[in-house]
């Protein structure tokens, strides 16, 4: 197994891509990463055009926290993530350090205002959560000068913003959204998962099942609120009641949201650890 090419600064990046005029594939990461990531950059390997090299990305980015013990308690695994990396053949890894990222200190200035988008689900529990994601995002790939970059479905909300700012910098990026990952009881993969008690983690595995039940009766014609309620009462009686939001949106998060347009999104906690989640509405 060969080991990618380990970056540490800016200035390394951009002699590394220099090294080649073929284009690049960036997947951003926090690290952490699990079966999930993996597929990502094999999704990422299998969806650039021939001779793209790939780069991941590993870094906990503070000014997305709005919560201090979060940000300290976020998993972080560099040595098994690498051997994860290198097991995928990325050709590069990119871990640079809190200053070379903030050099001015962990100021905001995301390139755009999130907007009504980034004011909603997640946007609306973590306020500025969006402001410091789009921020780290932004500069992540004016850095690896990405032709192409993946992210996951699982953080629709995310992808959905991403691609809005992409969109009105007119920065030629095209950016990919890949399905997300699930272990074999339909429970999304997330480096959170890994906090669970063994406990909270059979109860979480109820969650696919709770978006389903108001996917399926949204789709059936059911009001928006009372397929929501059918969700809701769902999770009470599996003793998931630490929920922050169980709702079904348009899939652009502007539209009022159809049968042909929708996505479940839900967020709740479990042993102090956030989890969030999304289904489309199939027709």
């Amino acid at each position: 197994m060969t080991f990618p090419t380990v970056l540490s600064t800016a200035a390394q990046v951009n002699d590394w891509r220099n090294e080649s005029l073929s284009p690049i594939a960036a997947v951003l990461t926090m690290g952490a990463l699990h079966d999930g990531h993996a597929q990502l950059v094999t999704y990422a390997k299998s969806h650039s055009p021939e001779g793209t090299r790939v780069i991941a990305t590993i870094f906990v980015n503070p000014t997305q926290f709005n919560n201090s013990t979060d940000l300290e308690k976020y998993p972080r695994s560099l040595e098994d993530d690498l051997e994860i990396l290198a097991g995928v053949g990325v050709d590069a890894v990119f871990i640079p350090s809190i200053l070379e990222i903030y050099p001015d200190g962990l100021s905001i200035s995301s390139p755009i205002d999130p907007g009504p988008v980034g004011e909603i689900l997640e946007g609306k529990s973590r306020p500025g959560h969006f402001l410091g994601m789009l921020t780290v995002v932004h500069k992540l790939l004016e850095i690896t000068h990405a032709n192409y970059s993946f992210f996951g479905e699982k953080d629709f909300q995310q992808l959905t913003l991403v691609r809005a700012m992409i969109k009105e910098l007119a920065l030629p990026i095209k950016i990919i959204g890949v399905p997300t990952i699930r272990d074999e009881f339909g429970l999304a993969l997330s480096s959170r998962n890994r906090r669970l008690s063994a406990m909270a983690l059979t109860a979480a595995r109820k969650i696919p099942i709770a978006m389903k039940v108001v996917s399926d009766a949204f789709k059936e014609g059911m009001e928006k609120t009372e397929a929501e309620d059918l969700g809701k009462k769902y999770l009470l009686e599996n003793k998931l009641a630490n929920l922050d939001y169980l709702e079904i949106c348009a899939e652009n998060l502007i539209d009022l949201p159809n049968a042909s347009n929708a996505r479940v999104f839900i967020a709740l906690n479990m042993d102090g650890v956030r989890l969030i989640d999304n289904l489309k509405v199939s027709n």
